[in-house]
């Protein structure tokens, strides 16, 4: 592949459960840090929801001027803030460093703004039809990340928003490759972000028997692969990495973490909610994905596994590893454990974690794996970060209505590099 097409990771902005910014949440997950903790008192969910992935607190005014801060749903917010640190990682500032034109932005939500939504539903039915704000809909479209994040930074180019549930940060982040690689862009801002912990989505998940219940410690209730797992936490927050096209990068003199060299997607055509039980159609996007890479299925070291700590999901992902890798076992861990699940932020977080991960030479663990279930037996990193250099890393990302997205990364094609050798 040429310069022209390779696609490389200059700069990584995350905001979520175990911290901001990109080396805070790598590090974090690395020390076992938890972002799993009981509601506080006077939260939106108030008694819907006993725990959740719960991120900072961000105020409008840290993102956006005050005359543009009125009811601006927080998924865009934390949208907005990882897209300007994901900026300022790579050191790159539209207009200055390229043209806007050739800027294209990609950042996608599962459900938009439900806690918008949901805020002004109860407003008009308590205090009637004019309490309805008219500034509602431009604070809580799906489109509306993308859209803020390109008009404060003066992107001008191809924007849009993908809403395929917990796979939209993921398919965000293989629509830069395609961008990239069909000459639509020099450089992509592209991730997810998701803020659903409101009580009306809780209260959703819970009756539909997806969360994990029962938990007394809630920093042990998202269990990836575990023998013991009930279900996966809800969880807030967002990701947003930059890509450029390697040439750009290098003329620029912009420092690398990984090229993502490959990207697979498949539907599983089955249930709603369920993922197939044979995880034939993870396998499939880990196969397209890895042949698009092209490389061999044996320079995989590492899965970045969508793992959410649910029955079905974790069993089926878990087979589909088995049957693509067979005897090339990778090494595979969920970050999960401590974040939850990010809904439509998660694929991006991911994809991000998988790229430092390849840069640094270091794999993150899986927290709370006490006791693999037999069904889920594979590689699992446990008990701490495990040192290795892996030639390419893999992604993964699932979601409601059978969506399947796994992404490739592999070492950067820029002469300068995040890390050095050691990490």
């Amino acid at each position: 592949m040429s310069a022209a097409e390779q696609c490389v990771v200059t700069g990584i902005g995350m905001f979520s459960p175990v911290g901001r910014g990109a080396e805070e949440v790598f590090e974090a997950l690395c020390a076992g840090k938890s972002g799993i903790r009981a509601i506080p008192a006077g939260h939106d969910l108030g008694d819907s929801l006993a725990f959740a992935g719960l991120a900072p607190e961000i105020a409008a005014a840290e993102v956006l001027p005050p005359s543009e801060g009125r009811l601006v749903d927080r998924y865009v917010l934390m949208a907005m803030a990882a897209a300007d640190d994901a900026l300022a990682d790579a050191g790159l500032e539209v207009g200055r460093d390229v043209a806007p034109e050739r800027v294209a932005v990609v950042v996608s939500s599962g459900a938009g703004g439900l806690t918008t939504y949901e805020s002004q539903s109860l407003a008009r039915v308590s205090r009637g039809r004019t309490a309805v704000s008219p500034y509602m809909l431009p604070g809580m479209l799906p489109n509306m990340a993308a859209a803020r994040i390109a008009i404060k930074h003066g992107i001008r180019g191809y924007s849009s928003s993908i809403a395929t549930a917990c796979t939209a940060g993921a398919h965000a982040v293989a629509e830069a490759y395609r961008l990239i690689r069909e000459d639509e862009a020099d450089v992509v801002v592209c991730g997810g972000a998701e803020s659903p912990l409101n009580a009306t989505s809780a209260l959703a998940f819970g009756h539909a028997r997806a969360l994990a219940q029962g938990w007394a410690d809630p920093e042990q209730a998202s269990r990836p692969f575990d023998r013991r797992r009930n279900g996966f936490v809800l969880a807030e927050g967002s990701g947003v990495l930059v890509i450029e096209r390697a040439a750009h990068a290098e003329a620029r003199r912009a420092v690398g973490y990984a090229d993502l060299t490959g990207w697979g997607a498949t539907t599983d055509a089955f249930k709603p909610t369920t993922p197939r039980p044979d995880g034939s159609g993870a396998a499939g996007a880990m196969q397209k994905a890895v042949a698009r890479a092209g490389i061999a299925l044996s320079d995989v070291g590492y899965v970045n596994a969508h793992g959410t700590s649910t029955k079905i999901g974790d069993t089926a992902e878990a087979r589909a590893i088995r049957a693509v890798f067979g005897s090339h076992a990778p090494a595979v861990s969920s970050t999960k454990g401590l974040t939850g699940h990010l809904l439509g932020g998660t694929g991006a977080i991911e994809a991000g974690i998988a790229a430092i991960a390849l840069a640094k030479g270091l794999l993150p663990p899986t927290a709370n794996l006490d006791e693999v279930d037999p069904e889920c037996e594979l590689d699992h990193v446990t008990g701490g970060p495990r040192a290795v250099r892996p030639t390419a890393v893999v992604s993964n990302s699932f979601a409601f209505g059978g969506h399947n997205v796994s992404l490739v990364f592999g070492p950067p094609s820029t002469s300068r590099r995040r890390y050095s050798e050691h990490g």
